[in-house]
């Protein structure tokens, strides 16, 4: 990587996150102090008033080194998320993509752009969308847009797939080589990893970011497991989970 490449991408990470700006955090049941925080800031654990990403430095960095390694690799496909918030994730993959001047790819960005789902199926899930603060996870459409469009990457390459994941997914995706998964609830994680996995070419990532959340992670072994899917499971921070597809 050239000098000018990390220096843009080190950046560029650290303004999705906050990190420049010392952005203070949003009250929440588990972390209620608002002060801006160095350390939970790089691991991901607060969620930013204003930042365009709470997924943390270490999991940008996971996320940077998926995109690049496929690059190198020469494994075709394009690059999703399945719940983006604010877009800072998908902001980051399409500015990996314009720092290696590679055009030939997609950045397709999935999400509701409502919050989750209103009336979820699964108990557990209930409860987690019941909770008061969850109502920040409501992003419209023409704020990721608008994101994009303040960092200059709002392009052709850049792709929405809005509304409910049963209804768009897979959509014109044809071939990933990043799948990220960021779908908190067991359904919407199963209605993201199902149409999107057999999508994943050999040598591509998939990334879980929500491996700490009990149904999410259920989602995940369910299918795994259903589907032989043996690749080992490498931790990224405490929080999130990859591997990286060696079989179709």
């Amino acid at each position: 990587m050239s000098s000018s490449i990390h220096l843009y991408l080190d950046l560029l990470k650290r303004t999705l996150s906050g990190m420049i700006q010392e952005d203070p955090s949003i009250p929440t049941a588990w972390r209620p102090e608002s002060v801006y925080n160095v350390e939970q800031r790089i691991a991901g654990r607060d969620w930013p008033l204003h930042a365009h990403t709470m997924i943390g430095l270490d999991r940008l960095d996971n996320l940077q080194c998926c995109t690049e390694q496929v690059m190198r690799d020469g494994i075709q496909g394009d690059f999703i998320e399945t719940g983006v918030w604010r877009g800072g994730a998908c902001i980051f993959m399409r500015g990996v993509l314009k720092a290696y001047n590679a055009r030939r790819r997609t950045v397709w960005v999935a999400d509701s752009f409502e919050g989750f789902p209103p009336e979820p199926d699964w108990h557990e899930d209930v409860l987690l969308v019941s909770q008061p603060e969850q109502r920040h996870l409501a992003v419209s459409l023409e704020e990721v847009r608008h994101n994009f469009k303040l960092y200059g990457l709002l392009d052709n390459q850049v792709q929405f797939l809005p509304g409910w994941f049963p209804k768009t997914l897979p959509g014109p995706v044809s071939k990933l080589a990043v799948l990220r998964l960021d779908s908190d609830l067991y359904q919407s994680t199963m209605d993201s990893i199902t149409p999107l996995y057999p999508l994943l070419q050999p040598g591509g990532f998939c990334i879980v970011d929500d491996w700490n959340v009990g149904m999410c992670k259920l989602a995940i072994e369910e299918y795994r497991e259903h589907h032989k899917i043996t690749e080992p499971i490498k931790d990224i921070d405490g929080h999130s989970v990859y591997w990286r597809k060696e079989h179709a």
